[in-house]
């Protein structure tokens, strides 16, 4: 069965999969693949012929992009679309919150690039694969915009401080540091992911042992990283900087470092938004205490007060629409960025 942009299909064996069905564009999520997604998991999740999902996108390209910004641009003149937009970030967290909450196993293929959108929806999956095309990132920083899908709460999960070095960077990572930061379980060769889902096809998954079968399924096909984790190799740097509790010392602290990867980084992040830098650092920090779902619901306010701030529309004007990469933000200095202004961000209005 095929809705807007995803397709179901069930086997008699015990398993179902969802396929999000837009390569064009990158398998970017809208409100017509979510809504369906969700009720779908709904009702699998009650169903006792269903044991196994698999999660996957079409194409060669990617697992899904993220979020379709370009259509939530449209908010910024159309009180309608800002609605949408509003019930597309409530949809959205709330098929997060159900594929984390399942209680069968999920597999997803994160086989291309997976980002925003896509991280939420893979990150709580029960078995999560990349592979050596994977491009894994949280970009939100990129477009005045924050790490929203639960970040604060799966960033929390990666080593270190981590997390807030890929909040406030948008760095984009390939298989072996997906693995370093805890978002993926296994590794397996693009090619062989044909091979793993007619193996999945054909196993009888309702028998009483089904994770063992799984775990072994996967192991058999699994493989190791070519390369390793350049995350474990930044560590001690990452947490000498990232350690602090406002971004003006995170980027001092890089500035008096004076390495390459301090450079680096410092210029990366006073390339954002200061409002998005700051907004996610205090996100990041309220999220080190609370549960996905409790991560969720902040998110929703955060997102709904974004979608009323200029500078995320410039941001996603600069980078989806002109693509000229050259932001007008509204708060162009870290120093123009108030206290106050990054609490309301926190506040229902």
């Amino acid at each position: 069965m095929t809705e807007d942009g995803v397709s179901f299909q069930r086997h008699e064996n015990g398993v179902a999969t969802i396929t999000l069905n837009q390569p064009e564009t990158l398998n970017a999520l809208t409100l017509d693949m979510l809504i369906p997604m969700r009720d779908k998991l709904r009702k699998w999740r009650d169903d006792d012929t269903i044991k196994l999902v698999l999660l996957e996108g079409a194409g060669s390209k990617g697992f899904s992009s993220g979020g379709d910004m370009k259509t939530l641009y449209q908010a910024i003149n159309q009180s309608e679309a800002l609605e949408e937009a509003e019930r597309f970030f409530e949809v959205e967290y709330k098929t997060d919150e159900l594929v984390a909450s399942f209680p069968k196993q999920i597999v997803v293929c994160m086989d291309g690039v997976v980002m925003g959108g896509g991280v939420g929806l893979s990150y709580g999956a029960s078995h999560r694969i990349v592979t050596e095309k994977t491009k894994w990132a949280m970009p939100e920083m990129n477009l005045g915009f924050f790490p929203d899908v639960g970040a604060a709460y799966f960033l929390n999960q990666a080593p270190g401080y981590t997390g807030r070095y890929l909040a406030l960077t948008a760095q984009v990572l390939r298989a072996a540091d997906v693995l370093y930061i805890n978002a993926a379980d296994y590794m397996i060769a693009s090619d062989k992911l044909d091979d793993l889902k007619h193996a999945i096809a054909v196993t009888n998954w309702h028998r009483p042992n089904r994770d063992e079968i799984l775990d072994n399924l996967l192991q058999s096909y699994s493989m190791q990283p070519e390369q390793p984790a350049t995350l474990a190799e930044l560590q001690t740097e990452i947490d000498a900087h990232f350690a602090f509790e406002s971004v003006e010392t995170i980027v001092a602290a890089l500035d008096q470092a004076d390495t390459p990867f301090a450079r680096e980084t410092m210029d990366t992040m006073l390339s954002k938004s200061p409002v998005s830098l700051k907004v996610a650092l205090a996100q990041l920090i309220k999220g080190e205490t609370n549960d996905l779902r409790g991560c969720l619901e902040v998110d929703r306010t955060l997102a709904r007060n974004f979608m009323q701030h200029n500078d995320f529309f410039e941001g996603v004007r600069s980078v989806l629409i002109d693509k000229d990469q050259a932001p007008q933000y509204d708060y162009r200095q870290l120093s123009d960025v108030s206290d106050e202004l990054v609490n309301s961000f926190f506040q229902n209005h």
